[in-house]
């Protein structure tokens, strides 16, 4: 995930000033919430421990990058980095070219290879499943950068931590959804408690009908895709394809 920044910017300007214009009435609220399962329990009774999971609906995704830079904003993420990003590719379809979107972040698996890794136990799973850093422990060794097999890791290099998707924890915890969820243009990502059968995750993963990322690393992925190509379940490295002014353009 080396792309500049810069360029980057560029690019989401030019890619999402149509779609800002067209649908505007299908962003979420500004403060959407958590199902009021959620919330915190009554006094005196303990509350089941959520599964946080989220599920992504490639068709829906148009490809703004709405939940990338809503990513950076809200979580500090340095130049040249990226917490979540969405992927394009080409695929060919009945011999004619498709674009097909490709959301792509930290999958906070209940097997996560990033975890025992660690030298000094920075990176751990919370009760709710979600993956993190405790920054305080971390010595920026990068070994769970590279035992991570979804590169969707890196090692922030304003704080030399290692840094990725937290589902965006902090919000989670005050009843909100993540950033990247609340901002979604196309209603493309839905958050909830996979833990609970009356949720829309829970639900929708139910019908058996999701997949995952490199589903043979049996890692279990607790971020699900619906209607993914099989040919982009290993599609997790290398840098997106992002919009640049042809040699033409950029002389204009």
């Amino acid at each position: 995930m080396s792309e500049s920044r810069r360029n980057f910017l560029r690019a989401f300007g030019a890619m999402t000033v149509g779609a800002a214009v067209a649908a505007p009435a299908a962003a979420a609220p500004a403060a959407a919430a958590l199902p009021s399962s959620a919330a915190p329990a009554a006094a005196g009774t303990t509350a089941p421990s959520p599964r946080w999971a989220m599920v992504v609906d490639v068709g829906k995704c148009i490809g703004c990058q709405s939940c990338t830079m809503s990513c950076i904003y809200e979580n500090a993420v340095p130049e040249d980095s990226f917490r979540t990003i969405v992927s394009t590719y080409e695929v060919q379809e009945g011999g004619r070219t498709a674009m097909v979107m490709l959301p792509r972040l930290c999958n906070h698996c209940a097997d996560a290879p990033c975890i025992p890794v660690c030298p000094v136990g920075a990176t751990y799973q919370q009760a709710d499943g979600i993956v993190v850093v405790d920054a305080d422990r971390c010595v920026g060794c990068a070994y769970c950068v590279q035992a991570c097999p979804y590169d969707a890791r890196f090692i922030n290099h304003h704080t030399g931590k290692a840094d990725k998707c937290t589902f965006c924890a902090h919000r989670v915890e005050a009843g909100l959804m993540p950033a990247c969820v609340e901002t979604c243009v196309g209603g493309a990502r839905i958050f909830g408690d996979l833990a609970d059968p009356d949720s829309t995750v829970s639900k929708l993963v139910a019908k058996g009908d999701s997949k995952v990322l490199k589903p043979e690393l049996g890692t279990r992925p607790h971020v699900f895709y619906l209607g993914l190509d099989d040919r982009l379940t290993g599609k997790v490295e290398g840098e997106p394809t992002l919009w640049r002014p042809r040699a033409t353009e950029s002389h204009a």
